[in-house]
């Protein structure tokens, strides 16, 4: 068999999105994600590729997240070449993000005394690879190897990939969206065709998310009769526009009460603006009826919204004498301005620190998700005194039940491997995926290889 399939992350951990696709000589990586998380995990990025990047055919990205494009600078600083493939504005949103990703790279660098994982120079030299593709038209990425993308309904420019080579499909799902997004459409059903491997997500594999709206606008109106101010970590492509939408319709609804609303993160803001842009000019990716929606207005503001773009107007946030709402990033709280902001509000007792999503394990949000009266910001303890809330309801990941009712789509399915997931989900959803479908689903390990 010549066509192999290698797991090199997103294996026993839910980040660092790698999978290298092999035909003969033809080698193409299906993303190029960094590890995050505790410091373990982290240390992954500073390994060795496991081949020389320059034998790279291609790269197929399937969006902007740092946990699935961030690591490609790191291939080209050390030799690859090749073509990136990836959609419209998965492209815009990742050169927003790469940038911003190196600039960090580089700050902790010049901090820490040793070299940058990369810089804004391979930044440069990783987006003029981009080659733009449409989504649903299959293309060849190398003489063996062609592809498709389809919208996945997770972040705008996301898709999922059906990968075909000596007719076979692998279908990589990358992270599988929702129905019910606000402004992206639902995911592409997945092909009717025979499956030869399919690599799923799991980050949501053993839990259903709750969709109450409700329970949002209580922790809001309690957070403001405390009298203080309510911080939102929030990743700053997608989260902090579901977010906003979700903060306009309650505002509209008369729901809670008009209080200014603050979004601090640039990379937040730049992605706005991509999203603003996509549903102006009716992109393939946007719900029908969203664009005609709001012509003329900007969905992202019910009034009172400030988008603080520069470090003097973070430093005055939040305002001491009135209760606010500030959407910072990052979603984890793993750094970006809202660890700034965590380290002045977490002390008072009157304040809110609202989670809307996934906190891996070791990172900042996960403390204060799992209840820890104590966390250490920048050298100093912090003792956590706010009200502390978690809302799945957020969350742009499809849950247990959504992956099964788009799996229930498919043609029939010759391989299943599940990535992207702490174990207890991994092994929640193979169990589910052999009682529904009677498919025997591996888990695989780093550096794992099948033949497919």
């Amino acid at each position: 068999m010549s066509l192999n399939l290698q797991f090199l992350g997103a294996t026993e951990t839910v980040t660092g999105s790698r999978f290298l696709v092999t035909n003969g000589a033809e080698k193409v990586l299906v993303d190029a994600g960094l590890f995050q998380g505790i410091r373990d995990i982290r240390k992954k990025n500073a390994d060795p590729f496991p081949i020389s990047p320059s034998e790279l055919s291609a790269v197929l990205l399937t969006h902007a997240h740092l946990d699935h494009c961030g690591y490609l600078p790191v291939l080209v600083k050390n030799g690859f070449a090749g073509p990136v493939f990836i959609t419209k504005y998965g492209a815009k949103l990742a050169s927003v993000v790469l940038y911003d990703s190196a600039h960090i790279h580089e700050e902790d660098a010049k901090f820490d005394g040793v070299e940058a994982l990369y810089g804004t120079k391979d930044v440069e030299k990783t987006i003029d690879l981009f080659k733009i593709i449409d989504f649903r038209k299959e293309f060849k990425v190398t003489e063996k190897i062609s592809a498709t993308y389809f919208p996945s309904g997770h972040i705008l420019g996301s898709a999922f990939l059906k990968v075909n080579s000596d007719g076979k499909d692998i279908v990589f799902t990358s992270d599988m969206g929702r129905e019910n997004h606000p402004l992206l459409c639902p995911p592409d059903a997945p092909p009717k065709t025979p499956i030869a491997a399919l690599v799923t997500e799991s980050t949501y594999g053993d839990r259903i998310h709750e969709n109450d709206l409700e329970l949002f606008a209580e922790e809001l109106n309690a957070g403001i009769k405390r009298g203080g101010s309510i911080l939102i970590p929030a990743f700053a492509i997608d989260r902090t526009e579901v977010i906003l939408m979700a903060l306009r319709d309650l505002l509209d609804k008369k729901k809670i009460p008009q209080i200014p609303i603050y979004v601090d993160s640039p990379m937040a803001i730049a992605a706005l603006n991509l999203y603003r842009e996509a549903i102006s000019e009716g992109a393939v990716e946007i719900r029908d009826g969203v664009t005609e929606q709001w012509r003329g207005q900007d969905p992202f503001n019910a009034g009172g919204l400030v988008q603080a773009l520069k470090v003097e107007q973070s430093k005055l946030l939040p305002v001491e004498d009135e209760s606010s709402i500030i959407i910072s990033a990052s979603g984890m709280a793993t750094g970006g301005r809202v660890v700034h902001h965590l380290k002045d509000m977490l002390g008072d007792e009157k304040n809110t620190v609202l989670l809307v999503g996934f906190q891996a394990l070791g990172s900042r949000g996960r403390m204060l998700e799992d209840g820890l009266k104590r966390i250490r910001i920048f050298g100093d303890w912090i003792n956590v005194k706010a009200h502390i809330s978690k809302i799945e309801s957020f969350s742009v990941h499809a849950d247990r039940d959504e992956l099964v009712k788009w799996f229930r789509k498919s043609g029939p399915v010759e391989q299943v491997f599940i990535v992207h997931g702490e174990i207890e989900s991994q092994m929640a959803l193979r169990d589910l995926l052999l009682k529904e479908f009677n498919w025997s689903a591996a888990i695989p390990k780093t550096l794992d290889r099948y033949s497919i």
